[in-house]
Order: C-alpha cells, then sequence, then structure tokens
C-alpha cells in the first residue's frame, strides 16, 4: 500500500496489531509484532528485499498487471508490497515461479550468461519413440536464433503420454512450445520443477513462501549449495 492507502486502511479498522486496532503513527517490531490486515496475517521478508517462491498454477500470466483483464501472479502474492515475476512462465503452464523487488537478483536470473539451469517435465501426447525424443533434443536452431544445449531425459512412456524432463540454460519466448511444435509434438502440460538446485518441494499450487538467506545466496552465486 501506498502510506495513504495505508493511512485510510487503519482509520477504517483494517488493520491490527496483536489484535488489537492500530493507531496512524504507531510503530511495530517485525520480529516480534503480529501484523493483521482484513484478517489476512502480513508476513515480513526476512532478507532486506523481498525473494518469493510461488507454484504458478495455469490460467495466469507472468505479470504484475494486464489490460484485458486476465489473472496475473501478482493477485497471488498479496499483503507484501510490490514484486514482479523473475522471468516467464506462460498462462498455460504451471510451476516454479520466483518474484522479487530486486532489480539486480532480476537481472542475474534472466541473463543468458549466467545459464543457471531450469527444469521443466513435459508430458506430450502419445507414447512417442526414443528417436522423436532424441530429435526434440538435437535442435540447435529456433526461428533463426542458435539455442544453448537442451537436455532431455525420458521418464515415462504409457496410457497414451509420453513424459520428459527438459532442462534450458535460457528462457527464449515459448521455448519448449515452439521446439515441440518443431518435431511434430503436442504437449499437454508444462511444469516448471527446479531453477538450479531450487525445487518447489511440497508447495501446493497458489501458494508462496520466502526464499531462505542461503536459497538466495545460491541464486547470485555466492554460496555452492542450498
Amino acid at each position: 500500500m501506498s502510506r495513504r492507502a495505508a493511512e485510510a486502511a487503519i482509520s477504517a479498522g483494517r488493520i491490527f496489531i496483536n489484535g488489537r486496532p492500530a493507531r496512524i503513527g504507531e510503530k511495530v517490531d517485525p520480529e516480534a509484532d503480529l501484523v493483521e490486515c482484513d484478517g489476512r496475517l502480513i508476513k515480513p521478508s526476512p532478507l532486506g528485499k523481498k525473494y518469493i517462491m510461488l507454484n504458478k498454477p495455469r490460467g495466469y500470466l507472468s505479470s504484475v498487471s494486464d489490460d484485458r483483464g486476465r489473472r496475473c501472479v501478482t493477485e497471488l502474492v498479496t499483503g507484501i508490497g510490490r514484486v514482479w515475476p523473475v522471468g516467464r512462465l506462460d498462462m498455460d503452464s504451471d510451476g516454479l515461479l520466483l518474484l522479487t523487488d530486486d532489480g539486480e537478483f532480476t537481472y542475474r536470473l534472466t541473463h543468458p550468461r549466467h545459464g543457471i539451469p531450469k527444469i521443466y517435465r513435459v508430458t506430450l501426447e502419445g507414447e512417442q519413440s526414443d528417436d522423436r525424443i532424441t530429435a526434440l533434443g538435437q535442435i540447435t536452431l529456433l526461428d533463426g536464433y542458435r539455442l544453448s544445449p537442451v537436455g532431455v531425459r525420458l521418464i515415462s512412456r504409457g496410457g497414451g503420454v509420453t513424459v520428459i524432463e527438459m532442462t534450458l540454460h535460457e528462457g527464449r519466448y515459448r521455448q519448449i512450445r515452439r521446439m515441440c511444435e518443431a518435431v511434430g509434438l503436442k504437449v499437454l502440460r508444462l511444469t516448471r520443477l527446479a531453477i538450479g538446485k531450487l525445487k518447489l518441494g511440497g508447495l501446493p499450487p497458489g501458494k508462496w513462501r520466502y526464499l531462505t538467506e542461503k536459497e538466495v545466496d545460491y541464486l547470485c552465486g555466492k554460496r555452492g549449495d542450498i
């Protein structure tokens, strides 16, 4: 909220500190006091900047807003101030998405030269042959752009579908879907499982959590593990 909006919310009795109505100008200790807005606990970031992992559901844009009125991922991350997505997952994809208010962090994770791998589970229509899967991993050009090598690994095949894992070191626009189209494969579902060693774990769809200091350091290249 802006300061004016926050003061209006306090005056309207929407903000509570430790179970009692807040007063304009009152100070809080984020380490000790519980602050609620409209009945929801406001979670302070453990770091100076905000670094968030979201399990993005399908049907949400990886955007702060949309002039066509479509749902955006920032609607799922409320009560913590302004953040934006780090890179993108298209509207029909789901899985691990990072959000932050740190511009340098965004640059590091989205610039190709840093090469942090992103791992996806891709469900394909039909029980595809090994040759088709190998051909997918051998694509080196996409619309005239030379791709960084892409890892492709078979997970399972059966029941009318094939599940593979793909590892990308860059994030071209709808790259996986376009690569699959190039060799005649139809994507039924696309889920980002991990960014480097950072994984969703048991985070439910639509839910989020703050990254730990170790996780942020790992993504920034300051430490080798998390």
